[in-house]
């Protein structure tokens, strides 16, 4: 009997030490780098410099006291494009993800929940989406609708809904009939009722977790189109566009595509790590015995 309890409580301590170590070294790093980059993006205002402003005298200059990492290929300020650059890729990748959790959550409850036809109908129509290459889709409305950040975040957000649809439903159909929903039902509360104070705290986890890795996923195509000259329109500039642009100078002055590359390779890293370790934190099958 001793030894039964002895085994008992070191299992007890020894799951949240487990559940501790999850969250390391990288995940911290990963936040710290997170916090920086959105400050330098809130505080870009404060900068001394315009991500605008030409000096054709001063073309590809390198570092100095007054331009700390340089000018670009026309003569503006590479530390100022690239802060006010991370403003365009965090709004489009923080944004466009928003409207996929939104829409594409509802309907994969709905659809988990409710079942039958509904779920037929909307599962066929997330098919039809994702039957699309996502990549020549957004290329081709975007050269219909033109190039703005509206634009381009909704494309994004469209494109996003299937699969936060379908996380949604698969964390709906293995809540919908377990013993708290069957209880909610038994004591005669409404759909509604059972939608959103039942199902939606449990599902809204999976999905928060998701969400952390569609913003790194959106990052890279918002980069990929202003690469290719279909993202926000210029003078106003993004990691995307600024390594499409540099790609030009790359035999004179390769830190021009460098740098924010470099930018954009760490913030979605950060993004994808976060959002693993949290998934890792939210499964139920990680904690399983």
């Amino acid at each position: 009997m001793a030894t039964l309890e002895l085994s008992i409580e070191e299992d007890v301590v020894v799951a949240p030490v487990r559940r501790t170590r999850r969250l390391g070294l990288l995940f911290w790093t990963a936040i710290v780098w997170l916090i920086f980059v959105f400050a330098a993006a809130a505080l870009a205002g404060m900068l001394p410099f315009s991500p605008t402003d030409m000096d054709m005298l001063e073309r590809r200059a390198l570092p100095s006291a007054q331009h700390w990492l340089g000018n670009d290929g026309l003569g503006r300020d590479e530390l100022a494009r690239l802060v006010y650059g991370a403003r365009i890729s965090l709004t489009v990748g923080l944004c466009a993800p928003v409207i996929g959790l939104s829409i594409g959550g509802a309907l994969g409850m709905l659809a988990g929940y409710f079942r039958g036809r509904f779920e037929t109908l909307v599962v066929g129509s997330m098919d039809v989406l994702l039957a699309f290459p996502p990549l020549i889709l957004a290329l081709a409305v975007t050269a219909y609708l033109g190039q703005s950040i509206l634009n381009l975040t909704c494309i994004l957000g469209v494109l996003g809904i299937p699969a936060f649809m379908r996380v949604a439903r698969a964390s709906t159909l293995t809540l919908a009939r377990r013993e708290f929903v069957i209880a909610a039902q038994a004591l005669g509360a409404t759909h509604a009722r059972i939608l959103l104070r039942e199902l939606l705290p449990n599902v809204l986890l999976p999905l928060l977790a998701f969400f952390l890795l569609g913003v790194a996923v959106t990052i890279v195509v918002e980069g990929a189109l202003s690469f290719l000259g279909l993202g926000v329109p210029p003078p106003i500039s993004s990691w995307g566009s600024m390594i499409g642009e540099g790609r030009e100078s790359l035999e004179v002055a390769p830190r021009l595509a460098f740098l924010p590359a470099i930018a954009m390779f760490l913030t979605v890293l950060s993004f994808n790590l976060v959002g693993d370790s949290l998934r890792a934190l939210t499964d139920p099958r990680q904690g399983a015995l």
